[in-house]
């Protein structure tokens, strides 16, 4: 129910001011109300995948996903903690609109991103979030929403 109220004013005012035609703005589970987001990190999805399909925030925090529908068809966006310990979906998200999730990712787990669209994670639009940087080189999303690789630490 806190969780209603606190996205209730939310819904109110992305009417107010036209929306994203399809998307929403949910606070994901065990998200502080009105935290402070760490970061931003633009995800692209069509058919049938999620890109970038691995993202690596650099701590633990509540971060917000802005989420935009490339393709052609409906889709939307779950995140969900390993072991079924926390979950936040967006709304659907029509094509050519987006939608922002916010959730709080905790130290030491893992989470999936996925659409839970009429099978869509089955076809390929499922990916993974971990927090900190990775081992001996990887893949990391920067502040911009970029993607970056790197085959060494440091490097």
């Amino acid at each position: 129910m806190r969780g209603l109220l606190l996205l209730l004013p939310v819904a109110l005012l992305v009417a107010a001011c036209g929306g994203y035609g399809g998307g929403s703005n949910s606070a994901g589970q065990g998200s502080p109300a009105g935290g402070a987001v760490v970061q931003t990190i633009k995800v692209s999805e069509k058919e049938y995948s999620l890109s970038p399909g691995t993202i690596t925030v650099p701590k633990p925090g509540t971060y917000a996903l802005e989420v935009t529908n490339d393709g052609q068809i409906t889709h939307a966006l779950t995140i969900e903690a390993s072991g079924g310990s926390g979950e936040v979906e967006s709304s659907h998200i029509s094509p050519g609109s987006k939608a922002t999730v916010k959730f709080t990712f905790q130290a030491g787990k893992r989470y999936e991103m996925y659409c839970p669209i009429d099978g869509h994670k089955a076809m390929g639009m499922a990916g993974t979030i971990s927090v900190g940087g990775p081992a001996g080189g990887g893949t990391t999303t920067n502040p911009e929403g970029e993607t970056t690789t790197s085959s060494k630490p440091g490097y």
